[in-house]
């Protein structure tokens, strides 16, 4: 078990503000900013290029891109010269990581869908899920994107935060006793959560 320090021996924790920004792997520079640009919208607005990575030290040639969204954060890209994509996590489904970026309606959200469609770009949705509206597709990197319109009120979203940490902790209990089933040959299946939020969707069908 990892040991916890006093929090009241630390400086308190900064207040950070709002995302700065993800960063990915691009398998070309010019396809990604066309992708992010031409079609999602974002301005290309920042690059960096350099030979050696400056936390590591490290020589490895790059260009650094960045694509501002409206509250001043960024998505982010480095093209290594390889023309070489990211190979996906081999534990993890392709629906489990990905970024997801916020519109204002669920109209433009629809246009949204209709202007990626009408580049051939596959989109899955618009999926319900009660607080937003959402759309699923993939960047020409294999990441995959999501675009959500916000359903629920500010009041609503606090009322949400009230059972948030009751219900973590009521998962990780869960969780603890599973373990211990777990190593003891009792159970081989994945922990189900204890409560389903989303009866109306079926296995299968791609919604997350």
């Amino acid at each position: 078990m990892a040991v916890h320090p006093s929090l009241s021996a630390l400086p308190p924790a900064a207040p950070i503000q709002q995302l700065h920004h993800f960063a990915y792997k691009a398998r070309d520079a010019e396809e990604t900013r066309h992708f992010y640009e031409d079609i999602l919208g974002l301005p290309l607005y920042h690059i960096i290029q350099s030979d050696y990575v400056p936390s590591t030290g490290e020589y490895c040639p790059y260009t650094h891109f960045f694509f501002r969204l409206q509250d001043g954060s960024f998505i982010a890209f480095f093209d290594l010269g390889d023309d070489v994509a990211a190979e996906p996590s081999p534990n993890t489904p392709p629906w489990v990581n990905h970024i997801a970026f916020r519109v204002n309606t669920v109209e433009e959200l629809e246009n949204a869908k209709i202007r990626l469609q009408a580049h051939g770009v596959e989109v899955l949705g618009v999926t319900d899920h009660h607080i937003f509206k959402s759309i699923y597709f993939f960047d020409p990197n294999g990441i995959r994107l999501e675009l959500s319109a916000q359903l629920a009120d500010a009041v609503q979203m606090a009322k949400e935060s009230t059972t948030a940490h009751a219900r973590l902790a009521e998962w990780t209990a869960r969780k603890q006793q599973w373990r211990q089933e777990r190593a003891a040959g009792k159970t081989a299946e994945p922990l189900k959560p204890q409560s389903n939020d989303r009866p109306e969707f079926t296995p299968g069908s791609g919604a997350a």
